[in-house]
């Protein structure tokens, strides 16, 4: 069965006084079963937020890695180091960091199967442009991420994936994907998983949906069967709106 995630990515945001204060909010009154509640605070407060949240229903997750376990390479973040803080998860190919920092298919991939081997599960991103999307492309783009992010993962480490369907044209811009939009994808994404694998994999692994997300369209995204919860952007930088999609993920129930 699988448990709805709900996953705040917090992006460049607050300060360390502010993102502790929110962190120690949501602690407070997030659900302690039901749903697994993620937030992904900017590099420097990890460690903070790490203690703040040690013994509190919310796990802690990286924005970003490095493949390697050590070395030069400067600014980067390895997996040993991000385990010993506390960090559980780390997001990997956002769209974001595509656009803006020439992350490649190659490159997630490559961190994909550091983070499985470093003991941390990646939340894999993935999503189609607007002008993919009217070219009717969105299905063979996805795809593709897909099997490239997952390219030499066996089965039993790809239970350990989180993927996360994100379509680029509404993150940020306050359009979302219908539900049934959204759900032809991740339907679709579910049977690539069982041709990569098998039914049983394919129905272990989440699917999150990600894009402007909030707890006005949450139900009606969630209830669909194949979208396990939701990757949140600026609806995770407010307890109470963070909070609510969590009861609404508890709500929802786990499926599979």
């Amino acid at each position: 069965m699988r448990t709805p995630i709900v996953a705040g990515n917090w992006k460049m945001n607050l300060g360390r006084r502010e993102a502790l204060e929110l962190g120690r909010a949501i602690a407070e009154g997030a659900p302690t079963q039901g749903v697994t509640a993620i937030v992904a605070p900017v590099a420097l407060h990890l460690a903070a937020l790490g203690e703040a949240l040690a013994s509190a229903p919310v796990l802690l997750a990286s924005q970003n890695a490095h493949w390697a376990e050590s070395g030069a390479y400067t600014g980067e973040l390895a997996g040993p180091m991000l385990r010993e803080v506390g960090v559980r998860y780390v997001i990997l190919g956002h769209s974001e960091r595509r656009q803006y920092f020439g992350e490649s298919d190659e490159g997630v991939n490559r961190k994909t199967r550091a983070m499985l081997a470093q003991g941390l599960r990646p939340i894999v991103c993935f999503g189609e442009s607007l002008e993919e999307r009217e070219a009717g492309q969105t299905q063979a783009k996805v795809e593709f991420q897909v099997r490239a992010a997952l390219a030499g993962v066996g089965a039993e480490d790809a239970k350990d994936v989180v993927l996360a369907y994100e379509p680029i044209w509404a993150i940020g811009t306050g359009k979302t994907a219908s539900p049934e939009q959204a759900q032809e994808v991740h339907g679709f994404l579910r049977g690539v998983l069982e041709d990569l694998y098998d039914r049983a994999t394919a129905q272990a692994m989440p699917i999150l949906y990600g894009g402007s997300v909030k707890p006005s369209n949450f139900a009606e995204l969630i209830g669909q069967p194949d979208i396990d919860g939701g990757l949140v952007g600026g609806a995770s930088l407010k307890a109470e709106s963070f909070l609510e999609l969590c009861r609404i993920a508890v709500q929802q129930g786990p499926k599979g």
